[in-house]
């Protein structure tokens, strides 16, 4: 028997996933949308259209706003449904996604912000469910928690006002996501703290972030940019989609070396989806540039995005920026090669300029890019570091990253002034 899911944008209506007894998805507009005053995509991979998408483009969308790898096989076991089975998860889990879409069951509505109700934490029921999530990521299916974020790490979307932090209830919109420290690699809260807002102080747009604890327990508070937060109180919901999605990449193929896109892929999609492409080409190649000075060798498909705040999208801040090159076990290659290389310190200037058109303009604009970056992240990375120190944020992992800073710098510095 068929199984149906509405699709809404907050509480409008767009369409319906449905899952045929053979386990195949099937995405359809519905029709009264496509006819309405503004109709708009859940996805660049899926344009309006009345007939329907199948399992080939509809469970590549799907499958990438649930949790990865595992985070997912843990919900699944949590939920007592199958890690290959997104319609299940989505069916538990899907009141509040990353963007602005809600999925929920047949006749059953989403709640506006006045609706459901929000649990405020004291710091000891706080930490209890920072514990929990590594057990159950997300709280899926408990305390009438209806969120789904995509990503490997275990964390949490919350409400938050001023020092408040509240659990959302019944598919309420969130205004923020609450990231803990991984299990397995030591001060990865600091970690990602530092690297945001370095970014932030070298004038890239990244999601606002701060670090607070509960109890002995430290997280991270990350600013939802997918949410805006009205006069009233109200939060609506803003779409997004990460390159994955817009591009019908399964999230699990998210890394180039396994068939995710790769930076000529995303520089097309740049160009075929934003409405200012020559301007977010660029940003997306600062935000590479960053990626390789910080260490941070995971950024794939799935943590670049689309943001809708009309209804052509542009390129989403930065998000999930962390310095795995501070973890030695962990690989040193980047997610995204760059000229065909994927090894920090055999990248040369050539491989660099086989991201700009082939004129002297471009290559030009291109270099001066790489070495204001390299020559300005150390002071910079310096200053932020004592003011972390002056707040009491120390961790070693700290100086670790700024010696990968420097080492990177270095090499940036030394390619561009052999030009």
């Amino acid at each position: 028997m068929t199984r149906r899911l509405d699709v809404r944008f907050d509480r409008e209506m767009v369409g319906s996933l449905d899952r045929s007894e053979s386990g195949g998805l099937r995405f359809t507009y519905d029709p009264d949308y496509l006819v309405g005053p503004a109709p708009r995509a859940i996805s660049f991979s899926m344009p309006l259209q009345e007939a329907s998408y199948d399992d080939r483009l509809a469970r590549p969308f799907f499958s990438g706003l649930l949790p990865d790898e595992g985070a997912r096989q843990r919900l699944a076991g949590a939920l007592g449904i199958s890690a290959d089975n997104p319609f299940g998860l989505l069916e538990a889990i899907g009141g509040d996604c990353a963007g602005a879409l809600s999925l929920y069951p047949p006749g059953e509505t989403a709640p506006t912000s006045d609706e459901a109700g929000i649990e405020l934490l004291s710091d000891a029921r706080l930490e209890a469910l920072i514990v929990r999530l590594r057990d159950r990521p997300l709280l899926g299916g408990e305390e009438r928690v209806r969120l789904s974020l995509a990503g490997a790490q275990d964390k949490l979307a919350v409400c938050v006002d001023g020092h408040d932090i509240g659990l959302a209830k019944g598919g309420r919109p969130t205004t923020h996501i609450l990231k803990p420290a991984i299990d397995s690699l030591d001060g990865t809260v600091e970690n990602e703290l530092f690297c945001l807002r370095l970014a932030a102080r070298l004038g890239l747009p990244v999601a606002a972030v701060e670090m607070r604890r509960a109890g002995a327990t430290p997280f991270l508070l990350v600013t939802r940019y997918d949410r805006t937060l009205a006069e009233d109180g109200t939060v609506a919901r803003l779409h997004q989609e990460d390159f994955c999605q817009a591009l019908g990449v399964p999230p699990e193929l998210k890394y180039e070396d396994e068939g995710g896109p790769g930076v000529n892929q995303s520089l097309g999609l740049i160009d075929r989806a934003t409405a200012r492409p020559a301007a977010e080409r660029l940003a997306f190649i600062r935000a590479l540039i960053f990626d390789v000075l910080v260490g941070n060798a995971d950024a794939h498909g799935k943590n670049f995005a689309l943001l809708y705040r009309q209804a052509t999208p542009d390129l989403a801040p930065l998000y999930d920026v962390v310095c795995t090159a501070a973890y030695p076990r962990l690989s040193k290659k980047l997610a995204m090669k760059i000229g065909g290389r994927n090894v920090p310190d055999t990248i040369r200037l050539e491989q660099w300029l086989t991201l700009v058109p082939e004129t002297r303009r471009a290559s030009r604009v291109l270099e001066g890019e790489l070495r204001d970056m390299a020559e300005r992240i150390g002071p910079v990375a310096d200053e932020l570091l004592a003011q972390l120190t002056d707040a009491g944020i120390r961790h070693d992992v700290l100086a670790a990253i700024r010696r990968v800073v420097e080492t990177r710098a270095s090499h940036l510095r030394r390619i561009t002034d052999e030009s």
